[in-house]
């Protein structure tokens, strides 16, 4: 009849069990139950096979599947368990459950808000007898439903488990996009239980595309619309606002989570269009102990993208104690400084009153023409100021600030700045490239980011969390347009006179510095007050440093050190964001200004320096005479390199120190040592011996390349090199699978697996020869790639070689790409006389030897060669594929 409003008929059913044939669920595992209250419950059990094993569960995880899924998501789990009980590893019960009008279980027509649900899962586990231990993992809005249970059963509670979900609103923040189009009007209900749209917009954000009988698998309880409504209840109950009825049970159960003292994991997608890493920061904070693991390539459906069941049993298996009781998180220690503790800071105020010059920027003119110099006095004044007015606009101890401003004094403020107030650093150079810098930003979630206009510009259009600070002032519609909220002048303005927060202590989190990205993706490093502290003392005492030592930072991120130092130091005239543009004018220029006594320098930035030497004239000469000490860092480098430049500084004593991101400086070798190893023989680069406190063992590599071995410090075996130190990092940034991975069968302490390769020698030096993902794995075992590429470099027409694997691995063939020294136009296979050559000079049979204009290499150093990415091009040409730049 025209104009009567129609409302859907519901299906009432009862719970049924699965049918066979589903892909990777034995429908042994299906069962039904109904409660006290008639709820008709669907749920996959392996209890009863692990009794049928003569198996006592140790404990149960209660599984909470979201919307639109159903108990399937969890089906890995329920089996993987059971595996992992046979094989001897503590059993747990898995219990996956169908939420009521989801799934297979009961259709009642009723609508279930989320309090409602929360007392539904309530009685489930009545009517199931389910006591403690229990660990709730939850997806999507299951999470919030299973927290809701964890928050209600404190005394049954174990741990609690979350793949990619929420509990909070942001109020600064909209709904996700795909939600807000679900809840619209006339597309809510279209969209939701007339249509399986909703159920197949959730089915294809699986990275990659689900297995037909996979998809078909989760569309099986949906089929009809009488049975989506479940599904169209669930949308309608996000709660959008505080006036939605579901938000105080929304707002109580976030409180609640934020009182929980269990252990926690959390498992995430970042490529989520619903649950983004916003939602992961504001669980992070509420759950500050729990491990965290971002899987790079995985999205919503993380239970289907990524080997996520291997974690999660991990993580069960330290639950519980053997007394059987939950073990409660370890709390951070205290924030009350030890007496040993100076922090980062010390230096700069021991000379606030000091007006000489603290740091020196010749990349920037002042007002004079002459290098911008900022004073001890007033490097202090405008830390405290910036310090106290970022405190001023909400910036708290814990908050991430990302800093995307070039170096020089005002990110020396800057960083100085959020140390002071307990603010965490989050460092992420250009060499990412917006592709890295995205997922780095992304990844670490800062609250604030600090930016000049390149990287505002970037920010907004990329869509870069955290509330925008212009590092330079800008007319009104920029900052409008680039969605400023202050600027930094205004900030330090708001600091005048103002009081300093409390300090922070040494156990608190202080910056997140990501790799280079030159050997994977860039990953975030964490590192605590206490570590940066070791740093700069271990710096202090193996290169004597002192008041008035003055550095020459030629590798831009040791510029930040000097004030940490108590020492000048001055950025020569250069871009910094390309090593290769300093000349050894611009460095004779730095010292004679600053009357330095130490100069830091990249192998990228060497060998410009080098090669721009003949410009030099003797009052350059005669201040790089006055230098004592020159350091190559960042990269390994040649000792002819490391000797013509030391030649331009014949007073000083020339360092190589060897260390990475982790763990800045691990060993360090002087090039008379280097001369001394060369005539050992060693393959490999010689980076010395352990400094400032550290210790290095190898763990050998097996016959496949895998680094198995105990790890010892044994003279001459090839293996993984491990390191320990007070520098060391604290963690990996919610990467806890790495930070498993790198602390994997290492001795007791705090020892961290590098990811390189080499070995030490009977005098108790490192030998560096590439990096464990560059081994080769050969018929005639593991082959790191630096010992025949040094053989190769020493034939004249060669000025840069790699060596690197085609073919299956067992089976890999080694292969020469090589840069001449006159250069070529494009990839070729190298000329008859020049593949001779080499193939003479390299200590291993040559499958090919290839010649490239130039290797790819990273950003930040100019210098590591990507041999990843050579071994795929060389084995694509090698096959018959177009012969493109590598």
């Amino acid at each position: 009849m025209t104009g009567v409003v129609t409302h859907p008929v519901p299906t009432l059913r009862p719970a049924d069990t699965v049918p066979p044939g589903l892909p990777g669920l034995d429908p042994r595992y299906s069962h039904v139950l109904t409660d006290a209250r008639g709820g008709s419950w669907h749920y996959l059990d392996n209890g009863p096979e692990l009794a049928a094993r003569g198996v006592e569960p140790v404990g149960t995880v209660l599984a909470v599947h979201g919307n639109p899924t159903w108990s399937y998501l969890w089906r890995r789990l329920v089996t993987d368990a059971v595996a992992a009980a046979r094989a001897g590893a503590p059993a747990w019960r898995v219990v996956a459950v169908d939420q009521l009008e989801m799934g297979l279980s009961g259709r009642t027509g009723e609508h279930r808000p989320l309090a409602r649900r929360v007392a539904d899962l309530g009685a489930f586990t009545d009517a199931l007898g389910l006591t403690g231990p229990v660990v709730t993992l939850g997806h999507d809005w299951g999470g919030v439903v299973s927290l809701g249970w964890a928050v209600d059963h404190p005394d049954q509670l174990a741990g609690v488990a979350l793949l990619n979900t929420a509990v909070h609103q942001p109020d600064d923040a909209p709904v996700p996009a795909p939600l807000r189009l679900a809840l619209a009007g006339p597309v809510h209900r279209l969209g939701t239980r007339t249509t399986r749209a909703f159920l197949e917009t959730t089915l294809a954000l699986a990275r990659p595309r689900l297995a037909a009988d996979v998809a078909a698998a989760y569309r099986l309880p949906y089929l009809a619309a009488g049975e989506r409504d479940g599904i169209e209840g669930f949308v309608a109950d996000i709660p959008v606002d505080d006036a939605h009825p579901s938000a105080p049970e929304l707002a109580r159960i976030s409180a609640g989570v934020a009182r929980l003292a269990v252990p926690a994991v959390m498992l995430w997608g970042p490529h989520d269009p619903i649950f983004s890493d916003r939602y992961l920061d504001d669980l992070a904070r509420r759950l500050p102990h729990a491990h965290v693991h971002r899987f790079a390539g995985a999205g919503h459906l993380v239970a289907e993208d990524a080997e996520w069941t291997p974690p999660v049993l991990e993580f069960l298996s330290g639950v519980l104690p053997e007394d059987g009781r939950p073990e409660l998180p370890d709390p951070s220690a205290s924030s009350d400084p030890s007496p040993s503790f100076v922090p980062l800071w010390a230096g700069l105020d021991a000379r606030a009153d000091d007006p000489g010059p603290a740091v020196l920027d010749m990349t920037t003119d002042g007002a004079d023409g002459r290098p911008f110099t900022a004073s001890w006095r007033a490097l202090d004044r405008q830390v405290r100021r910036v310090a106290a007015g970022l405190h001023a606009i909400g910036v708290r101890r814990g908050d991430r600030v990302s800093l995307l401003v070039e170096p020089g004094p005002t990110l020396t403020a800057l960083v100085y700045a959020c140390l002071r107030i307990g603010a965490v650093v989050v460092v992420a150079d250009a060499g990412l490239g917006v592709r890295g810098l995205t997922r780095a930003q992304r990844g670490a979630w800062p609250r604030f980011v600090v930016a000049q206009r390149k990287g505002l510009a970037a920010a907004r259009a990329l869509g870069w969390p955290g509330v925008r600070i212009s590092a330079e002032p800008l007319p009104a519609p920029a900052r409008r347009a680039l969605g400023v909220t202050h600027e930094l002048v205004d900030v330090a303005r708001a600091g005048e006179g103002r009081d300093l927060p409390p300090e922070p202590g040494p156990h608190d989190e202080a910056a997140v510095l990501f790799t280079s990205g030159s050997t994977g993706p860039a990953k975030g490093v964490v590192y605590r007050h206490a570590e940066l502290s070791a740093l700069r003392d271990a710096l202090a005492a193996h290169f004597d440093v002192g008041p008035g030592t003055g550095l020459v930072t030629g590798f831009a991120p040791f510029a930040l050190l000097g004030p940490a130092l108590g020492t000048r130091s001055v950025t020569p005239r250069m871009d910094v964001s390309s090593p290769r543009t300093l000349t050894a004018r611009a460095v004779a220029d730095a010292v004679r200004a600053s009357d330095a006594r130490i100069v830091f320098l990249s192998p990228a930035a060497i060998l410009n320096v080098v090669a721009t030497a003949d410009a030099l004239d003797d009052d350059d000469r005669a201040a790089l005479g006055r230098v004592r000490t020159f350091l190559s860092t960042g990269a390994p480098i040649s000792a002819a390199l490391l000797g013509s430049a030391a030649e331009l500084m014949p007073a000083a004593t020339a360092h190589t120190p060897y260390g990475m991101t982790e763990c800045l400086l691990v060993t360090d070798v002087t090039l008379d040592g280097i001369r001394q190893a060369a005539a050992a023989p060693d393959d490999g680069v010689c980076v010395g011996r352990p400094v400032g406190g550290g210790e290095v063992l190898v763990s050998a590599l097996d016959a496949d390349g895998a680094a198995t071995g105990a790890p010892s410090a044994a003279p001459g075996v090839l293996g993984e090199v491990l390191v320990r130190a007070g520098h060391l990092k604290e963690r990996y940034d919610r990467l806890w699978l790495t930070d498993l991975a790198a602390e994997r069968d290492t001795p007791p302490g705090r020892w961290h697996r590098t990811g390189d390769v080499g070995h030490l020698d009977d005098q108790g030096r490192l030998w560096i020869e590439g990096r464990l993902s560059h081994v080769l794995r050969t018929a005639d075992g593991p082959l790191a790639p630096v010992g025949p590429e040094q053989h190769v470099e020493r034939v004249p027409e060669v000025r840069r070689a790699a060596v690197v694997g085609v073919g299956p691995a067992g089976l890999q063939q080694p292969v020469a790409v090589v840069e001449t020294v006159e250069g070529v136009r494009r990839p070729a296979l190298a000329p008859e006389a020049l593949a001779a050559a080499v193939r003479a000079a390299s200590p291993v049979r040559l499958a090919a030897v290839l010649v490239v204009p130039r290797m790819p290499t990273d950003v930040r150093h100019n210098s590591k060669v990507d041999r990843a990415r050579l071994a795929a091009w060389a084995d694509g040409v090698l096959t018959g594929g177009r012969w493109g730049a590598p």
